[in-house]
């Protein structure tokens, strides 16, 4: 091991632990807890080892069994790349912490099969982030979707059927974005992003690229939940494992947001997207802005906490979207630094539903959610915490990512997009504090309590389950006062030249 390959350690670690237990885990269940925490732990370590390397020495690009490219397979170690792994590695050993309670008690014969497919997820997402190839990119999004599929049929419920619909938009957007690189095979004869970088301003700006580039977007679009290709998610991440979901719902929408940006600014360039095809620009972000409201609305007619939260995640997915396509560095950092932020703020919304579904069981409908506060009021303050943040409250850091897309809005004149913003943000505040007024005020529905239901008992749930929803809640706190430095020395090297 050496301090030039660390970062493959933080994608191998995952990949060897899985099928160190696959083996292990089917003579002792034992054996599955120090196994995934400690790889990954491993992983965070040298995740974090590596970012400080690039903060103090810069970016740099890795060949992989010195097969150069573009024969071989080319890693790219940047800013931007570098805090992905940290966030995908912090966000999966934090989540794997309330996972190993939660799918003990949920899956207790299964416990090494879903662990499996848990540690290959965590591998498919760090070799999104670091590669540096077109063809790699669709590999490791279909051995990401495939185990996320695997894993949502696990779950209660019609999560076989959830995860069929998800098979068949993922598997439609896999097509998309295949079709999009073979085009881009065919005009360079190459699929390192290097390469296709250099050689595209050499080409004629014709329909086959325009082709080429619309595939490959539709194709991530439908993978991260777009509005309108988000049909698929809203069943699929609320039928799925508690143990699931802490996991797959703060990661898989934004590391396809970061793959998009790497697609947009390290194949093509701000030039041909936003002023060779300015009408495009201006036609996603009004989408976008559509997205957001009609997913906010749609959150609104929730009955389930579950439901509710799905689509604030394709809500969320409109604000980066339409972030970036604002074409100015107010809104592409402010989309940056909100996939940072969405993905805490969304692992700690589904810690915490995961605590609650320990105590009240797997129904969280609104009902059994009174009277929460006083029996778990550790696990309530945490939500109010990344209730505040996804509505916009300084100093969490929900405020700062939304302020800068505000900001970058209302520069480039997009109103639609910033109403949208505002219209979300009073959703959202009316959203929790409903959620709240029901389990702060209301005292438990004695009548539920008959056969099917039993009365919850008291007490916080596990501490494996409360103390990672507790550090969830206090780093969006500690992100949101290091807004600053994150941007100055980490972000602003990630906006591509022109913006």
């Amino acid at each position: 091991m050496t301090p030039t390959n660390l970062h493959m350690y933080a994608l191998a670690a995952p990949l060897l632990g899985a099928f160190v237990l696959m083996v292990a885990g089917r003579y002792s269940r034992r054996a599955v807890a120090p196994i995934v925490l400690g790889v990954l732990s491993f992983s965070f370590a040298a995740a974090l080892s590596v970012f400080l390397r690039v903060l103090s020495g810069g970016g740099f690009r890795y060949v992989v069994g010195n097969w150069l490219a573009p024969y071989g397979i080319e890693l790219s170690v940047d800013h931007l790349g570098s805090l992905m792994q940290v966030l995908v590695s912090g966000v999966a050993l934090t989540a794997s912490v309330s996972a190993v309670q939660s799918v003990a008690a949920d899956l207790e014969d299964r416990q090494h099969l879903f662990f499996t497919l848990y540690l290959i997820l965590i591998a498919g997402l760090h070799g999104l982030v670091l590669t540096a190839d077109a063809f790699n990119v669709y590999v490791l999004l279909e051995i990401a979707s495939i185990t996320a599929y695997g894993l949502i049929a696990l779950g209660r419920g019609r999560a076989i059927v959830s995860s069929f619909n998800y098979v068949i938009m993922g598997s439609t957007g896999a097509c998309f974005y295949l079709l999009g690189i073979g085009y881009l095979y065919i005009l360079t004869g190459t699929l390192n992003m290097a390469d296709l970088a250099r050689i595209i301003p050499t080409l004629q700006s014709g329909p086959a690229l325009a082709t080429a580039f619309s595939f490959c977007l539709v194709g991530l679009w439908i993978k991260m939940a777009f509005f309108p290709l988000h049909v698929w998610l809203p069943n699929a991440y609320s039928d799925m494992p508690d143990g699931a979901a802490v996991l797959v719902a703060p990661l898989m929408t934004k590391v396809t947001v970061y793959l998009m940006i790497r697609f947009m600014f390290s194949i093509f360039s701000p030039a041909y997207e936003f002023i060779q095809h300015a009408g495009v620009q201006h036609i996603v972000v009004n989408v976008a802005a559509a997205g957001i409201a009609c997913a906010s609305a749609l959150a609104l007619g929730q009955k389930d906490l579950r439901r509710m939260l799905t689509y604030l995640i394709v809500a969320e997915v409109g604000y980066m979207v339409g972030g970036v396509w604002l074409a100015n560095a107010q809104g592409m950092t402010g989309a940056i630094l909100h996939i940072v932020n969405d993905a805490l703020m969304t692992l700690c919304l589904f810690l915490a539903v995961s605590a609650m579904a320990s105590r009240v069981g797997g129904d969280l409908g609104f009902e059994n959610l009174r009277g929460l506060f006083r029996r778990m009021p550790v696990t309530m303050a945490a939500l109010v915490v990344a209730a505040l943040s996804m509505i916009g409250v300084p100093p969490t850091c929900g405020f700062f990512s939304k302020w800068y897309l505000l900001l970058g809005g209302i520069q480039t004149g997009q109103w639609l997009y910033a109403g949208a913003l505002i219209f979300s943000s009073l959703v959202n505040a009316v959203l929790f504090f409903r959620v709240i007024e029901i389990a702060y005020f209301r005292t438990p529905d004695e009548s539920r309590n008959g056969e099917g239901h039993g009365t919850p008992p008291a007490g916080e749930a596990p501490a494996m389950m409360l103390q990672p929803l507790v550090v969830s809640a206090a780093a969006l706190i500690a992100v949101g006062l290091a807004t600053g430095p994150l941007v100055q020395n980490v972000i602003r090297f990630a906006l591509p030249g022109g913006i």
